[in-house]
């Protein structure tokens, strides 16, 4: 795979290190989203069901760390500068 001269600009790299920062609130969110869950479920049903409680905490915090790892991509795509450098073949103004 060749590399895109872009990957090596002060863009890229100022955005990859802006998505690692974005990458490490969404671990702080999907924690706490977790935790709120918990309560949620513990207010609602009790201590009785151990799998239930497992299930909700993997859901909850995969959620939310798949959301801001995907919202994170589309961020860092636009601000490498990769969005601007893609050439539409469809266009047919020649």
């Amino acid at each position: 795979m060749s590399r895109i001269p872009l990957d090596e600009s002060p863009a890229s790299r100022f955005a990859w290190a802006r998505y690692k920062g974005f990458l490490r609130w969404s671990a702080i969110a999907a924690l706490a989203t977790v935790v709120v869950s918990m309560v949620v479920v513990w207010q609602s049903f009790g201590a009785d069901w151990l799998h239930m409680y497992i299930a909700v905490a993997l859901a909850a915090g995969f959620i939310v760390l798949l959301t801001g790892a995907l919202m994170g991509l589309v961020f860092l795509s636009s601000g490498a500068g990769h969005d601007e450098a893609v050439q539409d073949l469809t266009d047919q103004r020649d």
